[in-house]
């Protein structure tokens, strides 16, 4: 998944970001926009994962 992908599908997936990242705020969602990388960064920051294990979490969310 790439951020232009991401950005695609950002409306049709939030809800699911929400749900399987509760940690995350709302206003923290609003500002990612659908980056990618910005996304995986802040599971890494809110959650202490590794980078390789945010990108797995984050693609697996986002294939369904």
């Amino acid at each position: 998944m790439n951020t232009d992908e991401l950005k695609g599908r950002w409306h049709q997936v939030k809800g699911t970001i929400k749900q399987q990242w509760g940690r995350l705020t709302d206003d923290e969602i609003d500002e990612i926009d659908g980056n990618y990388e910005k996304m995986v960064g802040l599971i890494q920051e809110k959650y202490g994962k590794a980078r390789e294990e945010a990108e797995r979490e984050l693609d697996a969310v986002l294939k369904h």
